[in-house]
């Protein structure tokens, strides 16, 4: 992870010059568990980058420090239009739509020092944009107690390459579970977030969903990532998931074909239009819980063409669905209990 490991030992020592009112190069490479000389080599970037940090002599010894006076008069020579301002509104009410009012922290911490500067009927104005445009959520977003507590920690963790132990409910395992990990990056995907670290005790990456975490330890001790991660998170999946990716091939009915064409399903889509108006999307992508419950959701208007695999489970998932209907296992009953589902969420909903 190499650039990857610079990019974040630069960020962090940003962190220390902003925090101080100085600090030595002897002292930033004790702090980062680095050479004097990739220090010497961060700084050199940092300014070459435009950020203004500077180098004072004192008590017969140098100090480094950022200077918050030249990045905001850099800040002042670009101040915000109003159309910028404008637009900065509207995407606070669409990502509190997407991901929820509890990733608008400081969003809104500066949002709200940008209002400070402006007249009350300009505030009056901005405030009416969210209800002109909007964005809703999809269904099912998860809530879990201490959620944004254990992100803030997280992204520290994986920041400082810090190990972390955790009790994890795992749905999969039936019960909670504790694990040592290392965390290495954080992915927000279809109304969750999602922890992928490095678990020693098994030797690979394994995804966490922070909502299932249920205690939290950030240790002393660091360490040092195995690989690379792709830039893209989950890239061969509809969701959350990792695995091979596989040639898959739906035909859609002319119905919705239109729908299917018009829309970016993933990366890999092919779309070709048959004589009958029905449509056959080619894919490769994993065979995971997000296909399948992506497939089931269009019902008898697709057919499954390819992996063999996928189209049995698929021809099996129905018919046990219909027989439940055929049994009336749904009739009006006079008990609150459940019945138990034989399919679908008994086998899929193990993240």
């Amino acid at each position: 992870m190499g650039r990857s490991n610079e990019m974040i030992r630069q960020w962090k020592l940003l962190q220390r010059l902003a925090s101080r009112r100085g600090s030595t190069i002897p002292s930033l490479a004790a702090e980062l568990n680095v050479t004097t000389r990739t220090i010497r080599r961060d700084l050199t970037a940092l300014q070459e980058a435009g950020f203004p940090v500077w180098d004072d002599d004192g008590e017969g010894k140098k100090h480094w420090r950022l200077d918050p006076n030249g990045m905001a008069a850099a800040l002042a020579r670009n101040a915000l239009t109003v159309q910028e301002l404008c637009a900065l509104y509207t995407s606070r009410a669409v990502l509190k739509g997407v991901a929820g009012s509890e990733a608008l922290g400081d969003l809104q911490s500066a949002l709200g020092k940008l209002e400070a500067a402006l007249p009350r009927g300009v505030r009056r104005f901005l405030d009416r944009l969210p209800a002109v445009v909007t964005a809703k959520a999809m269904p099912g977003r998860r809530r879990g107690a201490g959620a944004n507590d254990f992100v803030t920690k997280l992204f520290d963790a994986a920041l400082g390459k810090r190990v972390v132990s955790m009790r994890y409910d795992s749905q999969h395992s039936g019960g909670e579970k504790d694990y040592m990990v290392h965390p290495y990056r954080l992915v927000y995907v279809q109304n969750a977030v999602y922890l992928q670290a490095f678990v020693p005790a098994y030797a690979e990456i394994r995804t966490f969903l922070i909502d299932r975490i249920r205690r939290l330890t950030i240790e002393e001790r660091t360490f040092e990532p195995i690989g690379e991660l792709g830039t893209d998170a989950f890239s061969k999946s509809l969701g959350a998931f990792s695995g091979p990716a596989c040639k898959v091939q739906l035909r859609f009915a002319a119905a919705v074909a239109s729908f299917i064409k018009d829309r970016l399903w993933h990366e890999s889509q092919q779309c070709r239009q048959r004589p009958d108006g029905s449509l056959v999307l080619t894919m490769q992508v994993t065979d995971d819980f997000a296909l399948r419950q992506w497939i089931l959701g269009f019902g008898r208007s697709v057919r499954v063409l390819a992996p063999a695999s996928l189209a049995e489970w698929t021809a099996g998932e129905l018919e046990q669905a219909c027989e439940q209907y055929r049994s009336g296992r749904f009739a009006a009953m006079d008990s609150d209990v459940q019945p138990a589902l034989p399919f679908l969420f008994g086998t899929m909903t193990r993240t």
